[in-house]
């Protein structure tokens, strides 16, 4: 993996586009997907994994069914699928497997420097090349993918891989990360240009998986803290805030209380 730090405003922005030319497309469309960090130092790992480490596995299944349980009066279908209840949970907020990701750059970029009290930090964008990091995938995962001519998974291609956790854990020979594209479930997930990766082993970490399977494939993108306010500044300028990725009250509210926060 390649650890990169630019030094200014022009240098990062380079960085971060590095590599969209597609030469058989003639046009500037990046195979690379973006997570932004407020804190460089942070492992790259779910919140399920945060939240239970070893134990994962054994929480897992419990609480995505309560969740089902309970989360219907509020959106969820009472035939959802376990992929569909896996997105809707992660969206909201439960621990799970899956990792937020975004094929924007900026969007990366603004979780990296919007909690303004990390700007003493470096924080950091994980830029990972979809291209290459299928490759190192299973070939049983690849060859579904190369089938569906698809980078990332949908919960069409999910369902009919497995109907539950377990069977899609199973089905692989080795652990895979692979990237999950969800419905658009609110104007969140389109604003945010949103989608997950999803490890087939609810305990595992996908900075290890990415490190250790992608290699070259992936790239961090050191955001230096001296340089986080004027990111931030030029963030705001081009209109990616809070108010724009988290649309509603809550957000409006977030991005003016940052905005009007003393330098």
């Amino acid at each position: 993996m390649e650890d990169l730090l630019p030094r200014h405003w022009a240098e990062l922005n380079d960085l971060l586009f590095a590599g969209a030319w597609q030469e058989p497309l003639r046009r500037f469309r990046a195979s690379f997907v973006y997570r932004g960090q407020c804190d460089a130092d942070n492992p790259l790992t779910t919140s399920l994994s945060r939240l239970a480490g070893e134990r994962a596995a054994e929480i897992e299944g419990p609480m995505l069914r309560a969740f089902r349980r309970y989360a219907m009066p509020y959106g969820l279908r009472s035939d959802a699928s376990i992929w569909e209840t896996l997105a809707l949970a992660q969206h909201h907020g439960l621990p799970t497997r899956l990792l937020d990701w975004s094929y924007s750059p900026l969007v990366a970029l603004h979780f990296a420097t919007a909690d303004t009290e990390w700007h003493d930090r470096d924080g950091a964008v994980w830029c990972a090349d979809l291209h290459r990091t299928n490759e190192r995938l299973p070939t049983a995962l690849r060859e579904i993918l190369q089938t569906e001519e698809t980078d990332v998974l949908s919960m069409e291609i999910l369902e009919r891989i497995a109907s539950d956790l377990g069977g899609y854990d199973q089905r692989f020979d080795r652990p895979a990360l692979a990237f999950f594209e969800p419905p658009s479930l609110d104007e969140r997930v389109v604003n945010q240009f949103a989608l997950f990766s999803l490890l087939s082993n609810p305990a595992g970490s996908p900075g290890d998986w990415l490190r250790k399977e992608a290699g070259d494939a992936v790239r961090r993108i050191r955001i230096p803290a001296a340089i986080k306010p004027e990111v931030r500044d030029k963030l705001d300028q081009a209109n990616i805030t809070e108010r724009v990725l988290f649309p509603g009250l809550d957000g409006l509210s977030r991005w003016l209380c940052r905005y009007y926060t003393p330098s």
